[in-house]
């Protein structure tokens, strides 16, 4: 997620919107430098000449996706053809104070957005924003003016339960705390955060170990998180199912189920490292070591595996992950399955309770896998996707235990990395986006469960809509149901990027019956998510309004 340095760089600049009543009045305003004055802003062709870029495939990718074939005869669980394409809103929405940030600038901007087709838009609701004043003490004005600005306009919203800090994550740039009373009671006790094996902790989100212990003021994190569920539900009743189509339930780091095992934050992990196992608080042990008395193996309840390596490292750098490691012994098919096995029980209970709170209300429930490709060619997968918590090898498929406990209460599968191709990534990182993208369908498939998608990166070029336009649809396994594009900002309301967006999301409105692979693209991604590399340089348009 990434915020700009100036929250005014997130909306349209705006020099006088008063008169702007309708998206024809907003449209007779806009105007691009070095275009006729009667321009509009309409949905055209990009003219602009680019160099040709190939792209090798990753050795290995049939090989590799063999062993993990689905065999299903389910139908395609997306049957319509539109797939409906939101737009993620900026991290700064909400001010610190709970009022919507900049409203005019947010009202032209919504504007432009219907204009261009778009289906609706996305929105975190912090939970370091909402309660901050005190437990079962919720603010929701600024987010009940965005949902009222949002029916205005006829646009649906998707709202992020978002249980876990902004900052510390690839691309952020903003810092939304837990809630202070959390804070308080986590420099009480440490433990109730993430720690990795040298004792660093992860204030970002509540570690799992205690998801049933009341550490919270006397509530558990399980009951937290529901009240403030149902708080939501209750403050927006009349809008469930209408204007708030969707309810995504923040599950981990990032909003994602998953354990915090490469955190960019003080440079603790870069990309491509191996990542470390987050089991080291005293509440994660305890339940190790209760699974190894379980099984007749104290001595595997000692803590992780001694052997696998530090965050920077590389698999072959490791006892662990190497080809033949610890990962495939008896010993780590043991802890890999509890690590996930408690991954698996932790989404069950979140959305276990946001079942019973939403059902009958319309809305759609979702939840968000992160989309670990880096390492994704090797056969133990590395820690990339191990300690992340997913259970995923040459001979395991760590995405259908997710797909069938989504499917259990009815939970979108929503997952990121839809943009990107193998061939953008580093051969020494052994990346397939791709091949980690066909899995995730063949699961969802077989699980018969909704998959909706996200891009990992901020692009704008054809090439990545071109990709996304691609995975939408059903040829290799679950369509897409619904894509949330990443995000608003200054920069896609420059001419060519509002371009590239207009023609995606009316080929997505279609099917994806107009994808197709442009002669080259104007951005390659460069190694991991969050950063992006121009191939070119690009001569930038202003949009003003007049």
């Amino acid at each position: 997620m990434a915020l700009t340095p100036h929250s005014s760089t997130s909306f349209i600049n705006i020099t006088e919107t008063k008169g702007i009543k309708t998206p024809d009045d907003f449209l007779g305003m806009v105007s691009f430098a070095l275009t006729k004055p009667s321009c509009r802003l309409m949905i055209t062709k990009s003219s602009m000449q680019e160099a040709h870029l190939s792209h090798e495939r990753v050795i290995g990718n049939e090989e590799r996706e063999k062993l993990h074939v689905l065999t299903t005869t389910h139908s395609n669980i997306n049957s319509s053809t539109k797939v409906p394409v939101f737009v993620m809103l900026p991290l700064d929405t909400i001010t610190m104070g709970g009022n919507l940030n900049k409203p005019r600038a947010m009202h032209v901007s919504l504007m432009a957005l219907k204009s261009a087709g778009v289906e609706g838009v996305m929105v975190d609701a912090w939970w370091g924003l909402v309660e901050k004043d005190g437990p079962l003490k919720y603010n929701w004005e600024g987010y009940a003016e965005l949902v009222k600005m949002c029916k205005e306009h006829g646009l649906k919203l998707q709202v992020v339960m978002s249980f876990h800090q902004c900052g510390g994550n690839v691309g952020d740039s903003c810092s939304i705390p837990l809630p202070p009373w959390v804070l308080e009671d986590i420099g009480k006790n440490p433990d109730l955060v993430y720690t990795d094996r040298s004792g660093r902790r992860n204030p970002e989100y509540i570690s799992l170990g205690c998801d049933m212990l009341p550490v919270l003021k006397g509530r558990t994190p399980i009951q937290v998180y529901t009240d403030y569920m149902r708080s939501f539900r209750e403050r927006f009743s009349h809008y469930l199912g209408d204007v708030i189509v969707e309810i995504q339930v923040g599950l981990g780091p990032c909003g994602e189920l998953r354990y915090p095992s490469y955190p960019e934050s003080n440079g603790t992990w870069r990309f491509p490292g191996i990542g470390e196992f987050q089991n080291y608080d005293k509440y994660m042990r305890a339940s190790l070591a209760a699974s190894a008395n379980a099984a007749g193996k104290d001595d595997w309840g000692q803590g992780g595996p001694h052997d696998s390596g530090q965050y920077n490292q590389f698999p072959e750098d490791t006892g662990f992950f190497q080809r033949d490691g610890t990962w495939n012994s008896e010993y780590g098919k043991f802890f890999l399955e509890w690590y996930s096995g408690k991954l698996l029980e932790h989404g069950d209970r979140i959305l276990g309770a946001a079942e019973s709170i939403y059902q009958g209300t319309g809305a759609k429930l979702s939840g968000k896998v992160a989309g670990i490709h880096w390492h994704y060619n090797t056969r133990s997968h590395a820690a990339a996707e191990l300690t992340a918590g997913y259970y995923n090898t040459r001979d395991t498929n760590g995405y259908l235990p997710i797909s069938r406990m989504f499917g259990k209460h009815r939970v979108v599968f929503n997952f990121t990395c839809m943009e990107m191709r193998d061939g953008e990534q580093p051969q020494s990182a052994n990346c397939s986006p791709e091949g980690l993208v066909r899995q995730v369908k063949k699961a969802t498939r077989t699980s018969e469960v909704e998959l909706a998608g996200e891009n990992a990166l901020e692009r704008y070029d054809e090439g990545a809509y071109s990709q996304v336009l691609a995975t939408s649809r059903s040829d290799s396994g679950n369509a897409l149901s619904a894509f949330t594009f990443l995000r608003m900002n200054k920069r896609l309301f420059e001419p060519e990027n509002w371009q590239n967006l207009g023609q995606f999301v009316k080929s997505m409105s279609e099917g994806g019956r107009n994808a197709r692979r442009p002669e080259c693209d104007s951005s390659r991604t460069d190694l991991y998510v969050g950063f992006i590399k121009k191939t070119h340089s690009m001569k930038v348009k202003e949009i003003a309004l007049v």
